[in-house]
């Protein structure tokens, strides 16, 4: 990788006040490094330099990539599966204690094999799913006879729709963040709901792993938020930050991954014990949790 003449401008605020955070590794698919900036002005983080939208896909040809295989492989992928029965659960909750409704209509931005909107059909709300890769639409046929939508499909949805709008760590993987960000809210209905997922670099696993840390996943992740960024980018598009919520559990998936990408023979052992020390310490300090749920609302 080469560094371009002048430093890039900030995806978020268009800062061109960036500079190299850390380096890291891509442990999933082709074991490149790829360098992370970081912006003074909003603190948002972000992979540069990246493959565009066209060339991206092989980045996600693994039959590790959980999201799109829905893969039980191995302990961590087993620990995975365990966690997501109950975050499912978690996330159901949530959407409804916000949206004050048991049933509506609610669009899954990235919805990959599509186990969250199967629980949201089952509970008698009416679902959208939208997904780019075409093997997980398969899977999500296949398992819960889900009918899911390309992605580009979302400039073709009915506006003033959806009473809540779910990207489960999906924000992080948009090229055309602020054009996604744009067509959301047009989509939301006046009294309707966001709620985006993102991992959270400010987070205590963050802090212990540096380069390792998971969440990092260069370069599919082409940005890496902070509660800082985050609440730039709400009022950029007119919206409110309603609430945060901790997640405290996706560090343990996160702490045992780090571990084994810093090849660590007692990866199991000591990716628990950190991961027990950031679900400890973000049950007392919100914004430092290892991924953070963002409500938004108009």
């Amino acid at each position: 990788m080469t560094e371009e003449t002048l430093p890039p401008p900030c995806p978020v605020c268009g800062s061109t006040d960036t500079s190299i955070a850390l380096e890291a590794r891509d442990y999933t698919v082709s074991g490149e490094t790829f360098h992370i900036r970081q912006c003074q002005a909003c603190s948002l983080r972000f992979t540069w330099t990246v493959p565009d939208e066209q060339h991206i896909g092989k980045y996600y040809h693994s039959e590790n990539y959980i999201s799109h295989t829905d893969t039980s492989k191995g302990l961590v992928n087993k620990l995975y599966h365990t966690v997501r029965k109950i975050s499912l659960k978690q996330k159901k909750h949530w959407v409804e204690k916000t949206a004050g409704i048991t049933n509506g209509r609610v669009l899954d931005i990235g919805c990959g094999t599509g186990a969250f909107l199967n629980v949201m059909q089952q509970s008698g709300w009416n679902t959208t799913g939208l997904e780019p890769d075409e093997g997980a639409r398969d899977i999500a046929h296949r398992k819960y006879g889900l009918s899911i939508l390309r992605s580009d499909s979302l400039y073709h949805l009915p506006q003033n729709n959806f009473q809540a709008i779910t990207l489960w760590h999906v924000l992080e993987h948009i090229h055309d963040l602020h054009g996604y960000m744009e067509q959301i809210v047009k989509l939301m209905d006046a009294n309707g709901h966001i709620f985006i997922a993102v991992p959270n670099y400010t987070s205590l696993d963050a802090a212990i792993y540096q380069q390792y840390w998971a969440a990092y996943d260069v370069p599919r992740h082409l940005y890496h938020f902070s509660p800082d960024t985050m609440r730039t980018l709400v009022q950029q598009h007119g919206l409110t930050l309603k609430k945060i919520i901790a997640m405290p559990f996706d560090a343990f998936y996160i702490c045992l991954l780090s571990e084994k990408y810093k090849d660590n023979k007692n990866h199991y052992l000591k990716g628990i014990l950190n991961g027990s020390r950031s679900w400890a310490y973000a049950n007392k300090h919100i914004e430092r949790s290892s991924s953070i749920l963002y409500i938004l609302c108009k």
